[in-house]
Protein backbone atom coordinates (compact mmCIF):
# COMPACT_ATOMS: atom_id res chain seq x y z
CA UNK A 1 0.00 0.00 0.00
CA UNK A 2 1.56 3.54 -1.01
CA UNK A 3 0.49 4.80 2.34
CA UNK A 4 2.49 2.44 4.23
CA UNK A 5 5.84 3.39 2.88
CA UNK A 6 8.82 4.80 6.03
CA UNK A 7 12.06 5.95 5.38
CA UNK A 8 13.95 5.83 9.05
CA UNK A 9 10.76 5.07 10.61
CA UNK A 10 9.01 7.73 9.84
CA UNK A 11 5.69 7.28 8.03
CA UNK A 12 6.03 9.08 4.51
CA UNK A 13 3.41 10.24 1.72
CA UNK A 14 4.43 11.94 -1.65
CA UNK A 15 2.88 15.43 -2.26
CA UNK A 16 2.99 18.58 -4.33
CA UNK A 17 5.83 20.80 -3.40
CA UNK A 18 7.65 23.66 -4.30
CA UNK A 19 11.49 24.98 -3.16
CA UNK A 20 10.65 28.58 -3.74
CA UNK A 21 7.71 30.37 -5.41
CA UNK A 22 7.77 30.77 -9.08
CA UNK A 23 6.59 28.99 -12.38
CA UNK A 24 4.22 25.47 -12.90
CA UNK A 25 7.76 23.92 -13.77
CA UNK A 26 8.65 24.08 -10.22
CA UNK A 27 6.28 22.31 -8.85
CA UNK A 28 7.52 18.63 -7.80
CA UNK A 29 6.22 14.82 -6.41
CA UNK A 30 8.23 14.49 -3.58
CA UNK A 31 8.25 12.47 -0.01
CA UNK A 32 6.98 14.52 2.92
CA UNK A 33 5.78 13.41 6.48
CA UNK A 34 2.58 11.97 6.44
CA UNK A 35 0.19 14.30 8.15
CA UNK A 36 -1.46 13.06 11.66
CA UNK A 37 -4.86 13.80 13.01
CA UNK A 38 -5.26 16.26 16.01
CA UNK A 39 -8.09 16.15 18.23
CA UNK A 40 -11.26 17.54 16.25
CA UNK A 41 -9.16 16.49 13.07
CA UNK A 42 -9.49 14.04 10.73
CA UNK A 43 -6.81 12.15 7.88
CA UNK A 44 -8.50 12.06 4.27
CA UNK A 45 -6.59 9.84 2.09
CA UNK A 46 -6.82 11.53 -0.90
CA UNK A 47 -8.29 10.63 -4.28
CA UNK A 48 -9.04 13.84 -6.13
CA UNK A 49 -8.20 17.75 -5.20
CA UNK A 50 -9.56 20.52 -7.38
CA UNK A 51 -7.76 22.99 -8.92
CA UNK A 52 -8.48 26.91 -8.17
CA UNK A 53 -7.24 30.82 -8.69
CA UNK A 54 -5.78 30.78 -5.38
CA UNK A 55 -3.65 27.60 -6.09
CA UNK A 56 -2.03 29.16 -8.71
CA UNK A 57 -1.32 32.86 -6.65
CA UNK A 58 -0.25 30.81 -3.57
CA UNK A 59 2.34 29.05 -6.55
CA UNK A 60 3.50 32.73 -7.13
CA UNK A 61 4.04 33.65 -3.70
CA UNK A 62 1.03 36.13 -3.82
CA UNK A 63 -1.60 34.34 -1.35
CA UNK A 64 0.59 32.84 1.53
CA UNK A 65 -1.42 30.15 3.85
CA UNK A 66 -2.94 31.74 6.70
CA UNK A 67 -0.69 30.67 10.14
CA UNK A 68 -0.95 27.43 11.08
CA UNK A 69 -1.87 25.86 7.61
CA UNK A 70 0.10 23.25 5.49
CA UNK A 71 2.07 24.84 3.02
CA UNK A 72 1.03 22.43 0.38
CA UNK A 73 -1.13 24.15 -1.89
CA UNK A 74 -4.68 22.83 -2.53
CA UNK A 75 -8.10 23.94 -1.03
CA UNK A 76 -10.28 21.26 -1.68
CA UNK A 77 -10.26 17.38 -1.93
CA UNK A 78 -11.95 14.41 -2.01
CA UNK A 79 -11.15 10.49 -0.51
CA UNK A 80 -11.69 8.15 2.03
CA UNK A 81 -11.17 9.36 6.18
CA UNK A 82 -7.86 7.01 7.82
CA UNK A 83 -7.50 8.56 10.87
CA UNK A 84 -10.36 10.18 13.06
CA UNK A 85 -8.60 12.44 15.91
CA UNK A 86 -10.16 12.66 19.43
CA UNK A 87 -13.49 14.36 20.23
CA UNK A 88 -14.74 13.53 16.35
CA UNK A 89 -18.19 12.48 16.46
CA UNK A 90 -20.50 10.89 13.35
CA UNK A 91 -17.31 10.34 11.25
CA UNK A 92 -15.39 6.65 11.00
CA UNK A 93 -12.77 5.04 9.07
CA UNK A 94 -13.58 4.46 5.69
CA UNK A 95 -16.58 7.12 4.93
CA UNK A 96 -16.06 8.96 1.39
CA UNK A 97 -16.40 12.33 1.87
CA UNK A 98 -15.16 16.00 0.43
CA UNK A 99 -13.67 18.44 2.34
CA UNK A 100 -12.85 22.70 2.51
CA UNK A 101 -8.82 22.85 3.47
CA UNK A 102 -6.74 25.99 4.84
CA UNK A 103 -4.26 24.44 2.28
CA UNK A 104 -2.65 20.68 2.17
CA UNK A 105 -4.93 19.16 -0.85
CA UNK A 106 -1.59 18.20 -3.49
CA UNK A 107 -1.28 15.19 -1.54
CA UNK A 108 -1.74 11.81 -0.75
CA UNK A 109 -3.18 12.59 2.61
CA UNK A 110 -4.15 15.61 4.13
CA UNK A 111 -5.21 16.51 7.95
CA UNK A 112 -8.41 18.57 8.19
CA UNK A 113 -11.22 19.85 10.88
CA UNK A 114 -13.55 17.42 11.13
CA UNK A 115 -16.17 20.52 10.54
CA UNK A 116 -15.15 21.14 7.35
CA UNK A 117 -15.84 17.79 5.91
CA UNK A 118 -18.64 17.19 4.41
CA UNK A 119 -20.85 13.74 2.87
CA UNK A 120 -20.74 13.34 -1.27
CA UNK A 121 -23.51 14.96 -2.43
CA UNK A 122 -26.33 12.13 -3.65
CA UNK A 123 -25.54 10.84 -6.74
CA UNK A 124 -22.00 12.21 -7.22
CA UNK A 125 -18.96 10.44 -7.67
CA UNK A 126 -16.30 10.40 -4.92
CA UNK A 127 -13.55 11.98 -7.76
CA UNK A 128 -16.03 14.44 -8.95
CA UNK A 129 -16.59 15.97 -5.28
CA UNK A 130 -13.09 17.31 -4.99
CA UNK A 131 -13.99 20.11 -7.22
CA UNK A 132 -17.45 21.27 -5.22
CA UNK A 133 -16.24 22.51 -1.47
CA UNK A 134 -14.28 25.59 -2.07
CA UNK A 135 -16.76 26.62 -5.15
CA UNK A 136 -19.90 25.85 -2.99
CA UNK A 137 -18.59 27.67 0.15
CA UNK A 138 -17.58 30.38 -1.38
CA UNK A 139 -20.52 30.85 -3.57
CA UNK A 140 -23.01 30.43 -0.43
CA UNK A 141 -20.68 32.26 2.12
CA UNK A 142 -21.09 35.66 -0.48
CA UNK A 143 -24.00 35.10 -2.48
CA UNK A 144 -26.66 33.31 -0.48
CA UNK A 145 -25.75 33.54 3.60
CA UNK A 146 -23.91 37.37 3.35
CA UNK A 147 -25.77 39.06 -0.19
CA UNK A 148 -28.88 37.58 0.80
CA UNK A 149 -29.74 36.45 -2.85
CA UNK A 150 -33.94 36.29 -3.01
CA UNK A 151 -36.10 34.86 -6.08
CA UNK A 152 -36.76 37.75 -8.09
CA UNK A 153 -33.82 39.24 -8.11
CA UNK A 154 -31.17 39.82 -10.63
CA UNK A 155 -27.72 38.16 -9.69
CA UNK A 156 -24.83 38.99 -11.99
CA UNK A 157 -21.45 36.95 -12.01
CA UNK A 158 -18.57 38.45 -13.76
CA UNK A 159 -16.58 34.81 -15.18
CA UNK A 160 -19.29 32.69 -15.49
CA UNK A 161 -17.76 29.47 -17.28
CA UNK A 162 -15.02 29.57 -14.31
CA UNK A 163 -15.12 26.73 -11.79
CA UNK A 164 -17.02 29.32 -9.29
CA UNK A 165 -18.71 30.96 -11.94
CA UNK A 166 -20.81 27.76 -13.64
CA UNK A 167 -21.40 27.00 -9.60
CA UNK A 168 -22.88 30.30 -9.12
CA UNK A 169 -24.96 30.33 -12.20
CA UNK A 170 -26.74 27.08 -11.02
CA UNK A 171 -27.28 27.92 -7.58
CA UNK A 172 -28.53 31.86 -8.32
CA UNK A 173 -31.34 29.84 -10.89
CA UNK A 174 -31.99 27.58 -8.41
CA UNK A 175 -33.02 30.28 -5.73
CA UNK A 176 -35.39 31.63 -8.15
CA UNK A 177 -33.07 34.58 -9.67
CA UNK A 178 -32.58 35.87 -13.07
CA UNK A 179 -29.40 35.27 -13.70
CA UNK A 180 -26.38 37.63 -15.92
CA UNK A 181 -22.86 36.00 -16.39
CA UNK A 182 -20.06 37.28 -18.56
CA UNK A 183 -17.39 35.49 -20.32
CA UNK A 184 -15.07 35.92 -23.03
CA UNK A 185 -16.17 33.47 -25.98
CA UNK A 186 -18.79 33.01 -28.06
CA UNK A 187 -18.80 28.85 -26.76
CA UNK A 188 -18.37 30.23 -23.17
CA UNK A 189 -21.24 32.86 -23.28
CA UNK A 190 -23.12 29.67 -24.71
CA UNK A 191 -21.79 27.31 -22.21
CA UNK A 192 -23.44 29.76 -19.09
CA UNK A 193 -26.67 29.65 -21.23
CA UNK A 194 -26.51 25.88 -21.05
CA UNK A 195 -26.29 25.97 -17.24
CA UNK A 196 -29.10 28.38 -16.75
CA UNK A 197 -28.31 32.22 -17.09
CA UNK A 198 -30.81 34.24 -18.83
CA UNK A 199 -28.48 36.58 -19.73
CA UNK A 200 -24.81 36.54 -21.15
CA UNK A 201 -22.93 39.32 -21.66
CA UNK A 202 -18.99 39.33 -23.48
CA UNK A 203 -16.74 40.86 -20.92
CA UNK A 204 -15.03 42.49 -23.33
CA UNK A 205 -18.00 44.84 -23.74
CA UNK A 206 -19.05 47.24 -21.35
CA UNK A 207 -20.84 45.34 -19.01
CA UNK A 208 -22.99 47.23 -17.07
CA UNK A 209 -24.40 48.94 -19.91
CA UNK A 210 -25.28 45.73 -21.44
CA UNK A 211 -26.68 44.45 -18.44
CA UNK A 212 -29.13 47.73 -17.77
CA UNK A 213 -30.18 47.40 -21.25
CA UNK A 214 -31.03 43.84 -20.89
CA UNK A 215 -33.22 44.63 -17.83
CA UNK A 216 -35.03 47.68 -18.79
CA UNK A 217 -32.34 49.70 -16.27
CA UNK A 218 -33.05 47.76 -13.44
CA UNK A 219 -29.30 46.34 -12.95
CA UNK A 220 -28.34 43.72 -10.70
CA UNK A 221 -29.52 43.07 -7.52
CA UNK A 222 -26.48 41.24 -5.97
CA UNK A 223 -22.58 40.70 -7.98
CA UNK A 224 -20.19 38.19 -7.60
CA UNK A 225 -17.26 39.62 -8.97
CA UNK A 226 -13.12 37.93 -9.29
CA UNK A 227 -11.43 40.88 -10.96
CA UNK A 228 -11.51 43.41 -7.65
CA UNK A 229 -10.05 46.83 -9.00
CA UNK A 230 -10.21 46.67 -12.70
CA UNK A 231 -13.91 45.87 -12.46
CA UNK A 232 -15.22 48.19 -9.63
CA UNK A 233 -16.28 51.11 -11.58
CA UNK A 234 -18.09 49.20 -13.55
CA UNK A 235 -19.66 46.68 -11.23
CA UNK A 236 -20.76 49.98 -9.08
CA UNK A 237 -22.30 51.02 -12.18
CA UNK A 238 -24.13 47.62 -12.82
CA UNK A 239 -25.80 47.33 -9.69
CA UNK A 240 -29.67 48.32 -8.77
CA UNK A 241 -30.89 50.60 -5.88
CA UNK A 242 -29.78 48.42 -2.80
CA UNK A 243 -27.71 46.15 -4.93
CA UNK A 244 -24.49 44.34 -3.31
CA UNK A 245 -20.95 43.95 -5.20
CA UNK A 246 -19.52 40.76 -3.68
CA UNK A 247 -16.08 40.89 -4.01
CA UNK A 248 -14.02 37.19 -4.10
CA UNK A 249 -10.51 37.48 -6.35
CA UNK A 250 -8.32 40.42 -7.22
CA UNK A 251 -7.53 39.52 -10.68
CA UNK A 252 -7.70 42.72 -11.79
CA UNK A 253 -5.88 44.67 -9.31
CA UNK A 254 -5.63 45.52 -5.56
CA UNK A 255 -6.79 49.23 -5.71
CA UNK A 256 -9.14 50.82 -7.72
CA UNK A 257 -11.39 53.99 -7.44
CA UNK A 258 -15.17 54.10 -5.72
CA UNK A 259 -17.62 56.14 -6.40
CA UNK A 260 -18.95 56.95 -3.02
CA UNK A 261 -21.74 59.10 -4.34
CA UNK A 262 -23.10 56.20 -6.54
CA UNK A 263 -22.77 54.05 -3.62
CA UNK A 264 -24.82 56.52 -1.72
CA UNK A 265 -27.53 56.89 -4.54
CA UNK A 266 -28.13 53.60 -5.08
CA UNK A 267 -27.91 52.59 -0.84
CA UNK A 268 -25.58 50.24 -2.50
CA UNK A 269 -22.65 48.29 -0.75
CA UNK A 270 -19.59 46.83 -1.68
CA UNK A 271 -17.85 43.58 0.75
CA UNK A 272 -14.82 41.92 0.10
CA UNK A 273 -15.21 38.67 1.58
CA UNK A 274 -12.66 35.51 1.58
CA UNK A 275 -13.12 32.31 2.63
CA UNK A 276 -9.51 30.61 3.18
CA UNK A 277 -8.48 32.76 6.22
CA UNK A 278 -11.47 32.72 8.06
CA UNK A 279 -11.64 30.61 11.48
CA UNK A 280 -12.98 27.53 11.95
CA UNK A 281 -15.68 28.94 14.39
CA UNK A 282 -18.00 32.01 14.81
CA UNK A 283 -20.64 33.82 12.96
CA UNK A 284 -18.41 34.29 9.64
CA UNK A 285 -16.45 30.89 10.32
CA UNK A 286 -15.87 27.99 8.25
CA UNK A 287 -17.74 25.56 10.32
CA UNK A 288 -20.90 27.49 9.78
CA UNK A 289 -19.99 27.82 5.98
CA UNK A 290 -19.96 23.95 5.63
CA UNK A 291 -23.20 23.38 7.72
CA UNK A 292 -24.99 26.15 5.18
CA UNK A 293 -23.69 24.55 2.34
CA UNK A 294 -24.38 20.49 3.12
CA UNK A 295 -27.89 22.03 3.97
CA UNK A 296 -28.96 24.62 1.03
CA UNK A 297 -26.58 23.45 -1.56
CA UNK A 298 -26.58 19.91 -1.38
CA UNK A 299 -30.12 18.96 -1.82
CA UNK A 300 -29.50 21.64 -5.39
CA UNK A 301 -27.12 18.83 -5.93
CA UNK A 302 -29.12 15.66 -5.17
CA UNK A 303 -32.22 16.38 -7.39
CA UNK A 304 -30.23 18.22 -10.24
CA UNK A 305 -30.74 21.53 -10.20
CA UNK A 306 -26.95 22.19 -9.43
CA UNK A 307 -24.38 19.80 -11.13
CA UNK A 308 -20.55 19.76 -10.76
CA UNK A 309 -18.93 20.92 -13.98
CA UNK A 310 -15.86 19.34 -14.14
CA UNK A 311 -13.11 20.45 -17.53
CA UNK A 312 -10.48 17.69 -17.15
CA UNK A 313 -8.87 15.63 -14.42
CA UNK A 314 -4.88 15.43 -14.07
CA UNK A 315 -2.59 12.83 -12.41
CA UNK A 316 -1.61 14.76 -9.31
CA UNK A 317 1.70 14.73 -10.31
CA UNK A 318 1.43 16.58 -13.57
CA UNK A 319 -0.03 19.51 -11.12
CA UNK A 320 2.30 21.98 -12.57
CA UNK A 321 0.22 21.02 -16.28
CA UNK A 322 -2.84 21.44 -15.09
CA UNK A 323 -1.61 25.17 -13.71
CA UNK A 324 -0.29 25.41 -17.27
CA UNK A 325 -3.77 24.85 -18.63
CA UNK A 326 -5.32 27.16 -16.58
CA UNK A 327 -3.72 30.46 -16.89
CA UNK A 328 -3.89 29.65 -21.08
CA UNK A 329 -7.50 30.09 -20.39
CA UNK A 330 -10.25 28.82 -21.89
CA UNK A 331 -10.90 26.40 -19.01
CA UNK A 332 -14.97 25.68 -18.46
CA UNK A 333 -15.98 24.54 -14.44
CA UNK A 334 -13.13 22.79 -12.87
CA UNK A 335 -9.43 20.50 -13.19
CA UNK A 336 -9.12 18.35 -11.00
CA UNK A 337 -5.94 16.24 -9.71
CA UNK A 338 -5.97 12.71 -9.55
CA UNK A 339 -4.48 10.24 -7.95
Amino acid sequence: MPYERKRNSVCVMYAITMREPGGPELMEWTEVPDPQAGPGEVVVDVVAAGVNRADVMQRQGNYPPPPGASDIIGLECSGRISQVGEGVVGLGIGDEVCALLSGGGYAEKVTVPARQVLPLPSGVDLTTAAGLPEVACTVWSNVVDAAGLTSGETFLVQGGSSGIGTHAIQVAKALGARVAATAGAPDRLERCRELGADIVIDYHDDVAEALLAATDGHGADVILDNMGAKGLANNVKALATDGRLMVIGLQGGVKGELNLAALLTKRASVTALGLRGRPLDGPKGKARVVAGVREQVWPMVADGRVRPVVHATVPMREAGEAHRTLEAGGVVGKLLLTI
